[in-house]
């Protein structure tokens, strides 16, 4: 196995994803391993590794699996060995533009959930300090 392929287990630790999360990805076509082992085993590069992360880092945001889908397209046609015609370009980076505006949306929509949440966690102290008093 050359030292720049890494087996489920390490993408696993590394990401901190399951290995049900990541076939489940792979069966989605999310991500693909880059190799395969002679006995069989799954072979991930550290470029398979960053697509985790965007995954990863997707995930909590809401985004659904065809969005995804979608935004690592853009991002692996921008990539390409061979640039997209300018016309392409353009549209690609639109589309990455508009992941961007929406995950600022979502995380300010968490943290406005957070600091409800954070206001509801005092108000409990609060009262159990009262209460608690004699």
């Amino acid at each position: 196995m050359s030292s720049e392929h890494m087996q489920i287990g390490e993408v696993a630790a590394r990401t901190e994803l399951s290995l049900r999360t990541i076939r489940h990805y792979e069966q989605t076509g999310l991500v693909t391993p880059s190799a395969r082992s002679q006995g069989g085993f799954r072979l991930y590069t550290e470029a398979d590794v960053a697509r985790l992360m965007v995954i990863r880092r997707m995930k909590p945001l809401g985004f659904t699996l065809d969005e995804m889908r979608d935004l690592l397209e853009a991002t692996d046609r921008l990539d390409a060995d061979k640039p997209p015609p300018a016309e392409e370009r353009v549209q690609l980076l639109e589309r990455v533009r508009e992941y961007e505006l929406t995950a600022g949306r979502k995380i300010e929509d968490l943290r406005v959930q957070l600091a409800r949440a954070e206001d509801f966690a005092a108000t409990l102290r609060t009262r159990l300090e009262r209460t608690a008093r004699p």
